[in-house]
């Protein structure tokens, strides 16, 4: 963390920290949160200050929200995995168990291809301290849950082995594409990386026993 990431200090000691009216900024949190996601998408230097630059706030912003720079990061990480969760609930095929697997494999990949930084973020060392961010824990658990819910619709038992299986696919398939590897791998052709998602999803379905439709 920067030294710019250090809490202001009221001017005179003992005397609570007064924000000035200009650090309103309506909803600041989301302002900032927005504004970290895309410096981290820049690949800009972070900081809380260079965060509330960029969220056009002052420097003592942020601190009525976030703490310190990694608070801030488990918030754009929470909002990542709340984003991610949605995008694979968008894939929900009524009735149809396979086509929700298959349309949540894709949907996480095409996450990843259209935010890469943040994806990265996301699945950072900072997942391993979760705990210590309740909504990032709460965010990150639950689109989980979304990939589990589908998995046991469709095998009952051994949903979790399932769901564990396709978010291994999904996410070393996410990975490959955005650090660029597929483009180079020594294939004859390379389909879109979101069809290849798909068409890997359908392949490990192939063999399993059919579960119940989803309604």
């Amino acid at each position: 963390m920067s030294h710019s990431d250090t809490p202001p200090t009221p001017g005179t000691p003992g005397t609570p920290f007064t924000p000035r009216a200009s650090y309103h900024h309506g909803d600041l949190r989301t302002a900032l949160v927005a504004a970290a996601e895309g410096l981290l998408a820049d690949g800009a230097p972070l900081s809380l200050r260079s965060v509330a630059k960029a969220a056009g706030v002052s420097h003592a912003a942020p601190y009525h929200h976030f703490a310190n720079l990694e608070a801030l990061m488990a918030a754009v990480a929470a909002r990542g995995f709340a984003d991610l969760a949605a995008a694979m609930e968008g894939a929900h095929q009524p009735g149809d168990t396979a086509a929700t697997l298959v349309g949540h494999c894709t949907a996480y990949v095409g996450f990843a291809l259209a935010r890469p930084a943040v994806f990265r973020l996301m699945f950072s060392p900072l997942l391993q301290r979760k705990p210590e961010h309740p909504a990032l824990l709460a965010a990150a658990d639950g689109s989980f849950e979304v990939l589990r819910r589908a998995a046991h619709a469709h095998v009952p038992e051994g949903g979790d082995e399932l769901a564990l299986a396709g978010w291994s696919l999904a996410h070393g398939l996410a990975g490959l594409a955005i650090d660029g590897a597929l483009s180079a791998a020594p294939v004859s052709t390379m389909p879109p990386v979101q069809d290849l998602a798909a068409m890997l999803a359908s392949r490990l379905l192939a063999n399993l026993p059919v579960g119940r439709a989803a309604g």
